[in-house]
């Protein structure tokens, strides 16, 4: 199963982007579905995530308070989970990837490793 990112670009310190990942409903009715980050020279980072079924979230703590994820599974066949990001920082520059885990959000929910879904990334790009 392929997941669609879109909505990454350039923007400035200060301003806002918002992504969507695009996913079958019926492969992520019950999933944990996540955005995690990859800066140039750093390891993958979790952001944001969301339990599908429940509609919890979960934040890092570089981004609470300035991000939000949400979903729209209102589609009878598709899921799309959106990062809403505000106040951009110029470290907040990454490939932003959409992932998703088969089942409730654990507890080590930020290691890229866990999850069985994919998407090719969409790149945000803060100037300062």
């Amino acid at each position: 199963v392929q997941l669609g990112e879109s909505g990454g670009g350039s923007v400035q310190a200060g301003g806002a982007l918002r992504l969507s990942c695009r996913a079958p409903l019926h492969t992520v009715s019950s999933a944990c579905m996540a955005w995690l980050r990859r800066a140039p020279g750093e390891g993958r980072a979790g952001v944001a995530a969301i339990y599908t079924a429940g509609g919890n979230t979960f934040y890092a703590d570089s981004v609470k308070g300035r991000f939000t994820i949400a979903q729209d599974n209102a589609k009878n066949t598709v899921n799309t989970v959106y990062l809403q990001m505000r106040s951009l920082k110029p470290e907040d520059t990454a490939m932003y990837y959409c992932a998703a885990y088969l089942g409730r959000c654990p507890r080590q929910l930020w290691l890229g490793s866990i999850y069985n879904y994919w998407g090719k990334g969409t790149q945000v790009t803060v100037s300062s």
